[in-house]
């Protein structure tokens, strides 16, 4: 599993001075108090707590063994987060999960992902993925059944993120999906499904960044669109969908 150069790393980036107050901003307009939340590769919790701060009760997510070992340490004594180490994907089971020991924030279920970022984007030429793991692996659905439907949905999941959002069979009122510069494509397939389920308007969050980088929000054409073209030359981001109030 993740070595302590690899936990060390993320420790780093995700849990430095002011990024709390950072998130705290950017997910205020999605998330009010007493709203429910699923943080779907939850990592080292950094955004789980955010949510909490907000008021919302969270079910996070994370399937490598020893990230959530931590997981479960960090958020240890807040009522408000729910730990489940599981993947989420297509269907309920099990699934192999590709880690990276010395840098686990790049673990991924997507051989398609993995083959295509160490490919084409620069920031993964020395990634090494060097263990593989089964993990158990639940449906959006199966968590909407147990828990109720979320007011929010962050995913992370390395390229997986299509995969999820085909385990789901009703529109949300907001949401983000990952994308990395190399698997563009998959990231024009959540936006495309997210259509199909119902209409939305987008937005982009550039790198680690907590401003959003269009006003007002697009069109899933003028997203997709961005997408295909190069999406400006980012290296990474998350594109946020909310769904548009037609009545």
């Amino acid at each position: 599993m993740a070595d302590w150069l690899g936990l060390l790393r993320s420790f780093v980036i995700y849990w430095r001075p002011g990024r709390q107050r950072g998130l705290r901003r950017l997910y205020a307009p999605l998330v009010r108090e007493g709203d429910l939340v699923f943080d779907v590769g939850a990592h080292l919790g950094d955004r789980a707590v955010a949510f909490s701060a907000l008021g919302a009760k969270v079910v996070a997510l994370e399937p490598q063994p020893s990230v959530v070992r931590w997981l479960r340490r960090i958020v240890r004594g807040d009522a408000r987060i729910e730990v489940r180490a599981e993947a989420v994907g297509q269907e309920s089971g099990t699934a192999r999960l590709t880690v990276s020991r010395r840098n686990p924030t790049v673990s991924t279920l997507s051989s398609r992902w993995r083959g295509r970022v160490a490919e084409a984007n620069p920031g993964f030429r020395s990634v090494t993925w060097d263990e593989t793991v089964e993990v158990p692996v639940v449906t959006l659905d199966a968590l909407i059944e147990t828990y109720g439907v979320p007011a929010f949905v962050k995913i992370d999941v390395e390229g997986h993120e299509p995969e999820v959002l085909a385990g789901l069979t009703r529109s949300l009122p907001a949401l983000s999906v990952e994308f990395v510069a190399g698997d563009l494509a998959a990231t024009s397939l959540c936006v495309r499904r997210l259509s199909e389920l119902a209409r939305y308007e987008f937005n982009v969050v550039l790198g680690e960044g907590r401003d959003f980088l269009w006003e007002p929000w697009r069109t899933s054409e003028a997203v997709v669109g961005w997408l295909d073209e190069g999406a400006s030359g980012a290296s990474s981001g998350d594109v946020y969908a909310r769904k548009v109030d037609e009545t």
